[in-house]
Protein backbone atom coordinates (compact mmCIF):
# COMPACT_ATOMS: atom_id res chain seq x y z
CA UNK A 1 0.00 0.00 0.00
CA UNK A 2 1.43 3.59 -1.18
CA UNK A 3 1.63 5.81 1.55
CA UNK A 4 -1.37 8.24 0.08
CA UNK A 5 -3.37 5.09 0.17
CA UNK A 6 -2.32 4.15 3.95
CA UNK A 7 -2.82 8.07 4.83
CA UNK A 8 -6.78 7.78 3.21
CA UNK A 9 -7.92 4.53 4.61
CA UNK A 10 -6.19 5.91 8.07
CA UNK A 11 -8.60 8.86 7.70
CA UNK A 12 -11.14 6.65 6.46
CA UNK A 13 -11.20 4.43 9.52
CA UNK A 14 -10.78 7.45 12.13
CA UNK A 15 -13.94 8.69 10.66
CA UNK A 16 -16.18 5.71 10.84
CA UNK A 17 -15.49 5.94 14.59
CA UNK A 18 -18.23 8.97 14.57
CA UNK A 19 -20.49 8.34 12.35
CA UNK A 20 -22.67 5.85 13.91
CA UNK A 21 -21.97 2.15 14.86
CA UNK A 22 -19.26 0.69 13.08
CA UNK A 23 -20.35 -3.03 12.76
CA UNK A 24 -16.91 -5.21 12.11
CA UNK A 25 -16.53 -8.56 10.70
CA UNK A 26 -13.73 -10.34 11.44
CA UNK A 27 -11.54 -12.08 8.32
CA UNK A 28 -8.92 -14.58 9.19
CA UNK A 29 -7.59 -14.71 5.29
CA UNK A 30 -7.52 -12.64 1.87
CA UNK A 31 -10.51 -14.82 0.63
CA UNK A 32 -12.90 -14.23 3.52
CA UNK A 33 -11.60 -10.16 3.73
CA UNK A 34 -12.27 -10.17 0.31
CA UNK A 35 -16.05 -12.20 0.83
CA UNK A 36 -16.83 -9.95 3.49
CA UNK A 37 -16.08 -6.32 2.00
CA UNK A 38 -18.54 -7.40 -1.09
CA UNK A 39 -21.17 -7.97 1.71
CA UNK A 40 -20.76 -4.22 2.84
CA UNK A 41 -18.40 -4.28 5.62
CA UNK A 42 -17.22 -0.44 5.54
CA UNK A 43 -13.78 -2.14 7.00
CA UNK A 44 -12.31 -5.22 8.05
CA UNK A 45 -10.40 -6.47 10.61
CA UNK A 46 -8.92 -9.43 11.57
CA UNK A 47 -9.70 -11.84 14.37
CA UNK A 48 -6.33 -13.46 16.09
CA UNK A 49 -8.35 -17.08 16.60
CA UNK A 50 -8.98 -17.39 13.31
CA UNK A 51 -6.02 -16.15 11.64
CA UNK A 52 -4.08 -18.72 14.31
CA UNK A 53 -6.16 -21.66 13.38
CA UNK A 54 -6.40 -20.92 9.51
CA UNK A 55 -2.24 -21.65 10.06
CA UNK A 56 -2.25 -24.75 12.51
CA UNK A 57 -1.60 -22.59 15.76
CA UNK A 58 -3.77 -22.06 19.16
CA UNK A 59 -5.01 -18.44 19.44
CA UNK A 60 -3.42 -16.72 22.76
CA UNK A 61 0.20 -15.07 20.79
CA UNK A 62 1.61 -18.47 19.54
CA UNK A 63 1.49 -16.99 15.74
CA UNK A 64 4.69 -16.34 14.43
CA UNK A 65 5.07 -12.21 13.35
CA UNK A 66 5.76 -13.03 9.88
CA UNK A 67 3.01 -15.43 9.23
CA UNK A 68 0.85 -12.69 10.63
CA UNK A 69 2.29 -9.89 8.12
CA UNK A 70 2.28 -12.20 5.42
CA UNK A 71 -1.25 -12.76 5.86
CA UNK A 72 -2.15 -8.90 6.68
CA UNK A 73 0.15 -8.46 2.98
CA UNK A 74 -2.60 -10.88 1.04
CA UNK A 75 -5.67 -9.51 2.74
CA UNK A 76 -4.62 -5.97 2.12
CA UNK A 77 -4.15 -6.96 -1.78
CA UNK A 78 -7.66 -8.06 -2.03
CA UNK A 79 -9.18 -4.94 -0.06
CA UNK A 80 -10.31 -1.71 -0.66
CA UNK A 81 -11.45 -0.65 2.81
CA UNK A 82 -9.54 -0.13 5.89
CA UNK A 83 -7.77 -2.78 7.84
CA UNK A 84 -7.82 -3.30 11.57
CA UNK A 85 -5.30 -6.16 12.28
CA UNK A 86 -5.39 -7.92 16.00
CA UNK A 87 -1.92 -8.14 17.21
CA UNK A 88 -3.37 -9.93 20.53
CA UNK A 89 -0.62 -8.78 22.95
CA UNK A 90 1.85 -7.52 20.74
CA UNK A 91 3.71 -11.14 20.81
CA UNK A 92 5.92 -10.17 23.46
CA UNK A 93 6.78 -8.24 26.56
CA UNK A 94 9.30 -6.00 25.23
CA UNK A 95 7.23 -3.04 24.14
CA UNK A 96 10.15 -2.47 21.43
CA UNK A 97 9.47 -5.88 20.05
CA UNK A 98 6.02 -5.21 19.71
CA UNK A 99 6.80 -2.38 17.94
CA UNK A 100 8.62 -3.57 15.28
CA UNK A 101 5.98 -6.25 15.18
CA UNK A 102 3.58 -3.66 14.48
CA UNK A 103 5.57 -2.38 12.16
CA UNK A 104 5.39 -5.53 9.93
CA UNK A 105 1.84 -5.33 10.03
CA UNK A 106 1.84 -1.21 9.04
CA UNK A 107 4.35 -2.21 6.15
CA UNK A 108 1.55 -4.75 5.50
CA UNK A 109 -0.92 -2.48 4.78
CA UNK A 110 -2.99 -2.05 8.27
CA UNK A 111 -3.86 1.26 9.52
CA UNK A 112 -5.67 0.03 13.05
CA UNK A 113 -4.83 -2.31 15.51
CA UNK A 114 -6.43 -4.36 18.24
CA UNK A 115 -3.26 -4.67 21.50
CA UNK A 116 -4.78 -6.28 24.40
CA UNK A 117 -3.74 -6.35 28.05
CA UNK A 118 -4.52 -9.44 28.83
CA UNK A 119 -3.33 -11.63 31.60
CA UNK A 120 -0.65 -8.30 31.65
CA UNK A 121 -0.24 -5.18 33.56
CA UNK A 122 -1.89 -2.01 32.58
CA UNK A 123 1.53 -0.35 33.02
CA UNK A 124 2.72 -2.81 30.58
CA UNK A 125 0.14 -1.95 27.92
CA UNK A 126 0.70 1.57 28.21
CA UNK A 127 4.04 1.26 27.34
CA UNK A 128 3.64 -0.98 24.55
CA UNK A 129 0.87 1.44 23.40
CA UNK A 130 3.30 4.67 23.79
CA UNK A 131 6.28 2.49 21.59
CA UNK A 132 3.65 1.41 18.69
CA UNK A 133 1.89 5.30 18.65
CA UNK A 134 5.76 6.40 18.00
CA UNK A 135 6.30 3.39 15.03
CA UNK A 136 2.85 4.96 13.68
CA UNK A 137 4.42 8.14 13.51
CA UNK A 138 7.74 6.87 11.71
CA UNK A 139 6.25 4.77 9.39
CA UNK A 140 4.09 7.78 8.44
CA UNK A 141 0.90 5.96 9.57
CA UNK A 142 -2.04 7.82 11.62
CA UNK A 143 -2.55 4.32 13.14
CA UNK A 144 -5.62 3.79 15.08
CA UNK A 145 -4.70 1.57 18.36
CA UNK A 146 -7.99 -0.41 20.19
CA UNK A 147 -6.59 -0.86 23.64
CA UNK A 148 -8.37 -3.75 24.33
CA UNK A 149 -8.85 -4.81 28.52
CA UNK A 150 -10.02 -8.09 29.60
CA UNK A 151 -11.47 -7.29 32.90
CA UNK A 152 -14.54 -9.40 31.93
CA UNK A 153 -13.30 -11.62 29.53
CA UNK A 154 -10.75 -12.74 32.13
CA UNK A 155 -12.15 -11.55 35.40
CA UNK A 156 -9.77 -9.32 36.27
CA UNK A 157 -12.40 -7.60 38.73
CA UNK A 158 -15.43 -8.88 41.17
CA UNK A 159 -19.02 -8.52 39.81
CA UNK A 160 -19.47 -5.04 40.72
CA UNK A 161 -16.37 -3.02 40.34
CA UNK A 162 -15.76 -4.44 36.66
CA UNK A 163 -16.81 -1.02 35.20
CA UNK A 164 -15.02 0.87 37.73
CA UNK A 165 -11.79 -1.49 36.89
CA UNK A 166 -12.21 -0.80 32.98
CA UNK A 167 -12.71 2.81 32.97
CA UNK A 168 -9.91 2.87 35.50
CA UNK A 169 -8.07 1.11 32.99
CA UNK A 170 -9.30 2.95 29.76
CA UNK A 171 -8.02 6.69 31.04
CA UNK A 172 -4.45 5.26 31.71
CA UNK A 173 -4.53 3.67 28.11
CA UNK A 174 -6.07 7.05 26.86
CA UNK A 175 -3.31 8.77 28.44
CA UNK A 176 -0.94 6.62 26.66
CA UNK A 177 -2.11 7.20 23.33
CA UNK A 178 -4.78 4.81 22.61
CA UNK A 179 -7.64 5.39 19.79
CA UNK A 180 -10.35 3.48 21.36
CA UNK A 181 -11.52 1.07 23.92
CA UNK A 182 -12.52 -2.80 23.28
CA UNK A 183 -14.05 -4.78 26.37
CA UNK A 184 -14.72 -7.66 25.33
CA UNK A 185 -17.30 -10.37 27.57
CA UNK A 186 -19.70 -6.74 28.60
CA UNK A 187 -22.76 -7.62 27.63
CA UNK A 188 -25.06 -5.73 30.40
CA UNK A 189 -27.17 -2.54 28.81
CA UNK A 190 -26.63 -0.49 32.63
CA UNK A 191 -22.57 -1.35 32.35
CA UNK A 192 -22.27 -0.55 28.64
CA UNK A 193 -23.60 2.58 29.38
CA UNK A 194 -21.68 3.97 32.10
CA UNK A 195 -18.54 2.76 30.25
CA UNK A 196 -19.40 4.73 27.40
CA UNK A 197 -20.33 7.47 28.74
CA UNK A 198 -17.07 7.70 30.59
CA UNK A 199 -14.59 6.40 28.52
CA UNK A 200 -13.49 9.73 26.84
CA UNK A 201 -12.52 6.52 24.00
CA UNK A 202 -15.03 5.32 20.93
CA UNK A 203 -16.37 1.74 23.04
CA UNK A 204 -15.83 -1.44 21.33
CA UNK A 205 -17.83 -3.95 22.64
CA UNK A 206 -17.87 -7.61 20.62
CA UNK A 207 -21.00 -9.74 19.56
CA UNK A 208 -21.92 -12.57 22.28
CA UNK A 209 -25.29 -13.98 23.79
CA UNK A 210 -27.69 -11.43 25.69
CA UNK A 211 -25.78 -8.40 23.99
CA UNK A 212 -27.99 -5.20 23.58
CA UNK A 213 -29.25 -4.93 19.66
CA UNK A 214 -27.25 -2.57 17.08
CA UNK A 215 -29.84 0.03 17.69
CA UNK A 216 -29.22 -0.10 21.23
CA UNK A 217 -26.12 -0.48 21.52
CA UNK A 218 -25.54 2.86 19.21
CA UNK A 219 -27.84 4.53 21.68
CA UNK A 220 -25.69 3.78 24.26
CA UNK A 221 -22.69 5.05 22.69
CA UNK A 222 -21.40 2.35 21.22
CA UNK A 223 -19.11 2.97 18.72
CA UNK A 224 -17.90 0.09 17.05
CA UNK A 225 -19.48 -3.87 17.14
CA UNK A 226 -17.17 -6.73 16.56
CA UNK A 227 -18.40 -10.77 15.06
CA UNK A 228 -14.87 -11.73 16.82
CA UNK A 229 -14.37 -15.44 16.07
CA UNK A 230 -17.69 -16.19 15.90
CA UNK A 231 -17.56 -16.61 11.88
CA UNK A 232 -14.56 -18.72 12.09
CA UNK A 233 -16.37 -21.06 14.72
CA UNK A 234 -19.20 -21.61 13.43
CA UNK A 235 -17.34 -22.55 9.88
CA UNK A 236 -15.14 -24.80 11.70
CA UNK A 237 -17.80 -26.81 13.10
CA UNK A 238 -19.71 -26.83 9.83
CA UNK A 239 -16.55 -28.19 7.75
CA UNK A 240 -16.27 -30.74 10.31
CA UNK A 241 -19.68 -32.03 10.67
CA UNK A 242 -19.32 -31.84 6.37
CA UNK A 243 -16.01 -34.01 6.53
CA UNK A 244 -17.45 -36.17 9.54
CA UNK A 245 -20.05 -37.00 7.21
CA UNK A 246 -17.70 -37.31 4.16
CA UNK A 247 -15.91 -40.13 5.33
CA UNK A 248 -18.43 -42.36 6.95
CA UNK A 249 -20.79 -41.84 3.76
CA UNK A 250 -19.03 -40.79 0.69
CA UNK A 251 -19.56 -37.73 -1.80
CA UNK A 252 -23.30 -38.26 -1.31
CA UNK A 253 -23.49 -36.94 1.60
CA UNK A 254 -22.19 -33.42 0.60
CA UNK A 255 -25.20 -31.04 0.89
CA UNK A 256 -24.90 -27.77 -1.66
CA UNK A 257 -27.86 -26.09 0.22
CA UNK A 258 -26.62 -22.83 1.63
CA UNK A 259 -22.94 -23.49 -0.43
CA UNK A 260 -21.85 -20.63 -2.32
CA UNK A 261 -21.91 -22.41 -5.97
CA UNK A 262 -18.54 -22.62 -7.41
CA UNK A 263 -18.96 -19.83 -10.04
CA UNK A 264 -19.61 -17.18 -8.07
CA UNK A 265 -17.05 -17.30 -5.78
CA UNK A 266 -14.74 -17.51 -8.30
CA UNK A 267 -15.78 -14.38 -9.76
CA UNK A 268 -15.59 -12.94 -6.55
CA UNK A 269 -12.29 -13.42 -5.82
CA UNK A 270 -11.77 -12.40 -10.01
CA UNK A 271 -13.65 -9.30 -9.15
CA UNK A 272 -11.53 -6.57 -7.64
Amino acid sequence: MTSQHAMSHAQVFRRLHTEGLLLLTNAWDAGSARLMESLGSKAVATTSAGVAWAHGYPDGNHLPVRVLATTVAEISRVLRVPLSVDVEGGYSDDPAAVGEAVATVLDAGAVGINLEDGSGTPDLLCAKIEQVKRVGVRLGVDLFVNARTDVYLRGLAPKGRQVEEALARAERYRAAGADGLFVPGVVDAAEIRAIASAARLPLNVMARPGLPSPSELESMGVRRLSAGSAIPEALFGRAASLARAFLRDGAAALPTEGAMPYPELNALMAAR
